[in-house]
């Protein structure tokens, strides 16, 4: 047999089919976890679609059926669940989507991603409180180290703090995203459910609370109601090509993330993982500043790298306390989108998945991912 059957040459470097298929993983993670956020920026800020409930609906009907075409491809195992085991998960997902959507569209997109660092800390004091979980020392200064860059980015940027609605838009975020992480991670261990197999099944119990929401508290501008079709409704709503577009990019983008954290988890190590994750908080702190004209004073950037290096510091701890060749170690410990979630797609946690749900190990077979069934 040749030697360089079955091999990619790049410019000199060699590199198997595993190789090359876990690149395109990554790649396709890091551009669809970027790309949702600026995308939805661009959706709720720029293109005025101020209706968070509705375009949280349109990804949430997206994302389901993209789940149910996932399980029939044979991406994982479909595992039923009776409505009552995971409907809280589901209402405590439509939650936290929902107000970190609220907080993109209230706030700079910079301060949007800063702010889900400040995940991890919201946790361990959750997990303290209620859980008696006791974080070591190191953790704690590490955590330390993030809250004074994450609060000296804050207090110096004029844009955050005359804002106080966007303010307790992110701070409810924080918490209700931290409540959920916990609950997801509870879940998976007790009904022994990877992270796509809880997806597909609490997806359509989320979806319906979302149109339950739209018609409750969105303007809809139905004919005969006041404002009929009016500015400011869903209905009257210009739905330019642009626009339309974008709302659709935006929906597939989270279906990919989610897709392609799956790959990602499949085909990598936990510190690949969470190298990715960070560099997409870098990638999108920076697309702030490139792409909506975000300042970035000298003690803001300074807080932003105190708070990076903290939560880096804390990624690396917690991998030390795990296997190295799991990625659940990483998305346990990443901060988003959860790259997600990213907010509409659940990420999740290092933006992949919904975050805080875990995901279970995962083997990569004839260049799939396939989730492996929970140990007896």
């Amino acid at each position: 047999m040749h030697p360089y059957r079955g091999r990619i040459q790049l410019t000199g470097m060699e590199l198997r089919p595993e190789q090359a298929r876990a690149i395109a993983y990554l790649l396709l993670n890091l551009l669809s976890g970027t790309g949702i956020v600026f995308a939805n920026k661009l959706v709720l800020s720029v293109l005025d679609f101020h209706f968070v409930y509705a375009l949280t609906f349109v990804h949430s009907v997206v994302t389901m059926f993209g789940m149910g075409s996932f399980a029939a491809a044979g991406m994982f195992e479909v595992k039923v669940l009776r409505a009552w085991q995971v409907f809280p998960l589901a209402a405590a997902f439509v939650g936290y989507v929902v107000l970190w959507n609220l907080s993109l569209q209230l706030n700079p997109v910079g301060f949007y991603q800063l702010a889900k660092i400040a995940i991890t800390p919201a946790i361990i004091a959750i997990e303290a409180v209620f859980y008696a979980k006791r974080p070591t020392r190191a953790e704690l200064a590490a955590v330390a180290v993030l809250c004074v860059g994450v609060t000296l980015a804050t207090v110096t940027d004029d844009q955050v703090t005359t804002n106080t609605s966007g303010l307790m838009a992110a701070v409810a975020a924080i918490l209700c995203i931290a409540v959920y992480q916990i609950w997801a991670g509870a879940k998976q261990k007790e009904l022994g459910a990877g992270s796509m197999q809880l997806m597909h099944q609490f997806q359509p119990h989320a979806t319906g609370l979302l149109a339950l929401m739209v018609v409750g508290v969105e303007p809809l501008g139905m004919p005969g109601a006041p404002h009929a079709l009016g500015q400011g409704t869903i209905l009257g709503y210009t739905y330019t090509p642009l626009a339309v577009a974008a709302i659709l990019t935006t929906a597939v983008l989270g279906l990919l993330v989610s897709l392609s954290t799956f790959l990602v988890i499949g085909a990598t190590s936990s510190v690949t993982f969470n190298v990715v994750g960070h560099l997409k908080t870098v990638i999108i702190l920076a697309g702030g500043f490139v792409l909506f004209n975000e300042a970035m004073p000298p003690k803001k950037l300074a807080g932003v790298a105190l708070g990076m290096g903290g939560i880096i510091w804390y990624s690396y701890l917690k991998m030390n306390g795990k296997p190295a060749t799991s990625a659940k170690a990483a998305a346990a410990s990443a901060s988003d989108d959860a790259e997600a979630a990213e907010p509409l797609k659940g990420s999740k946690d290092a933006d992949g998945m919904p975050a805080g749900i875990l995901p279970k190990a995962a083997s990569l077979t004839n260049g799939h991912a396939h989730a492996r069934k929970p140990a007896a």
